[in-house]
């Protein structure tokens, strides 16, 4: 992999990027884990070489901007899940309610560890 082209990296880089679409389309965020050292270190070869196609470049740069908004996407979707399962925690705990004067009343709520048993 020493010798390799300008347009073999390119290439392999639009291979990868392809591939980290599929995985962040099929909401498989685990593989870009592995996807990422390997788009890191083709991008650090590109960026070595000194002469690099601007064509070429174009339509990867198309395709990393794509991804970032897919990536930024999923990292919205996940924020959405965080949020709403603290908002059932905090829901579990108790009901804040305001009395007639303005304060905060907490009233808790008692949730039942046993099992009943049905005929």
């Amino acid at each position: 992999m020493k010798n390799e082209t300008p347009t073999e990296l390119i290439a392999a880089l639009d291979e990868l990027l392809d591939l980290e679409r599929a995985a962040l389309v099929d909401g498989e965020l685990e593989r870009l884990g592995v996807l990422l050292p390997q788009k890191e270190k083709l991008i650090e070869r590109i960026n070595t070489l000194d002469s690099v196609e601007r064509e070429a470049l174009a339509g990867v740069q198309s395709k990393v901007s794509r991804n970032q908004s897919l990536l930024n996407s999923a990292m919205e979707g996940i924020q959405a899940v965080a949020n709403r399962m603290a908002e059932l925690r905090r829901v579990r705990r108790g009901l804040e309610t305001y009395d007639e004067s303005g304060r905060k009343m907490q009233h808790n709520t008692q949730v039942s560890k046993q099992l009943e048993k049905r005929a």
